[in-house]
């Protein structure tokens, strides 16, 4: 799933963020991470909480305040259309790849630049077991290429990381009490550890001595027990949960 690297960076990257008991610790963990990873900014923004009205309740961003502070008094959400993406699915959507026929638009992401947001930019979405939603954004300034490469070898790393701060986002500012899920099989345990670690469901099935099906329906039980829509998000909120740890 991961090469050697990668998993020792989420792993430091979820250890970081599992000590973190408030706010603030919550916003230094994330710039920590920015700086693991060597992007220009990352941002996480709640936009829909179940049964509550308003939209926005919560975000944690590196981006500079100035820009954060004129982002909120434009209300720039209405025309920024990152904010679109939480309706698109679970896959990460590459800036490059939205509509920015508008002028307005044009001009949102000019007024971006020049405030240090990044010239580029990923947004991965994120769907709670509740209805939750929230966008996960890591930015650069790295020229195209290099951008395209850091980009393609942090994706899986963002996916994870992504589920695993809306699930402490929303624990930190007490927008959600920790909820209850079933408990998972030994082997459900084992195969969502082995996968966290790097390793595809034949490497697994050697590993345990099991058939390659019966860890795919391992695996299927233990995301489905955990209420995730994705892999990605069952690795997450088991990391969470402390039932695995990735390496």
């Amino acid at each position: 799933m991961e090469n050697r690297q990668g998993r020792s960076r989420l792993a430091w990257s979820l250890t970081i963020l599992r000590r973190a008991g408030s706010e603030a610790d919550l916003n230094a963990a994330v710039a920590d991470i920015r700086d693991r990873y060597q992007f220009a900014h990352l941002v996480l923004l709640l936009v829909r909480l179940t049964n509550r009205t308003g939209t926005y309740p919560w975000y944690c961003t590196t981006y500079p305040e100035e820009w954060t502070a004129r982002y909120i008094q434009k209300n720039y959400f209405e025309i920024d259309p990152v904010i679109d993406l939480y309706q698109t699915g679970f896959l990460p959507v590459d800036w490059s790849s939205l509509d920015r026929r508008s002028e307005r638009t044009r001009g949102f992401f000019q007024e971006a630049n020049a405030f240090g947001v990044g010239r580029h930019g990923v947004t991965v979405p994120v769907r709670g077991p509740s209805g939750e939603r929230s966008l996960f954004s890591a930015t650069s300034n790295l020229p195209w290429r290099e951008w395209r490469k850091l980009r393609a070898s942090s994706s899986h790393e963002l996916q994870v990381l992504s589920c695993y701060l809306h699930e402490k986002v929303l624990t930190v500012s007490g927008l959600r009490r920790g909820g209850g899920y079933r408990k998972l099989s030994r082997r459900e345990q084992e195969c969502l550890q082995l996968l966290a670690s790097g390793m595809v469901p034949k490497r697994i099935a050697a590993r345990l001595q099991i058939s390659e099906d019966a860890v795919r329906l391992y695996l299927r039980l233990a995301r489905r027990k955990l209420d995730a829509a994705t892999i990605y998000q069952a690795i997450a909120r088991a990391s969470f949960l402390e039932l695995i740890q990735p390496e």
